[in-house]
């Protein structure tokens, strides 16, 4: 209940503040991170966005750019591995989920840490977005992410259905991301 009225809150904020983007708080150190970047390239190669995940008392904050996307609602989520090898990206493993639940931020059985909202891009191929990032991040939860083997930040095709286990039905993987720390 406290995490759908958390989501409804960021909803009706971020409703409320359409003309201005959200800011996310200063990063404080506490975890092994204060923030990751990931440069988010197609499957050509090419870069095509920029993602930052900052580390503000154990919630995750992520400020996403992306340009030449398809028009529409595009599933992306954290995943629990830093590889990018296109040009299905499925070097970049499941999704980021150190708490071992099911996926989906309608699933009444909770939902991923690396699960995201849809991110809506606009006719002419961007989106934006500030973020929280709303799964359960237990303290060194986060450390995952800048372990031996990583973490990504991956867009895929179509829309998560927000509900379907492991990954949402949100279609092939077309772009993504390495975090690196900054």
């Amino acid at each position: 209940m406290k995490k759908y009225f958390i989501l409804s809150s960021l909803l009706i904020l971020s409703a409320c503040n359409s003309q201005e983007e959200a800011a996310a708080p200063e990063p404080v150190q506490s975890a092994g991170f204060d923030m990751l970047r990931a440069d988010i390239k197609n499957s050509d190669g090419e870069i095509i966005g920029e993602a930052l995940l900052s580390n503000s008392n154990d919630s995750l904050f992520l400020d996403m750019t992306v340009s030449t996307i398809s028009p529409g609602s595009h599933g992306f989520h954290i995943h629990t591995v830093g590889s990018c090898e296109a040009p299905d990206f499925k070097s970049a493993g499941g999704h980021w989920n150190p708490t071992g639940a099911e996926h989906g931020l309608e699933n009444p059985n909770g939902f991923h840490a690396g699960d995201l909202p849809n991110l809506d891009v606009d006719a002419d191929g961007n989106a934006s977005l500030v973020q929280l990032a709303l799964g359960d991040v237990a303290s060194g939860a986060a450390d995952t992410l800048t372990d031996e083997d990583g973490g990504a930040i991956v867009i895929h095709a179509d829309a998560d259905d927000l509900s379907s286990d492991p990954a949402g039905n949100a279609g092939p993987r077309i772009a993504c991301g390495v975090f690196e720390k900054i």
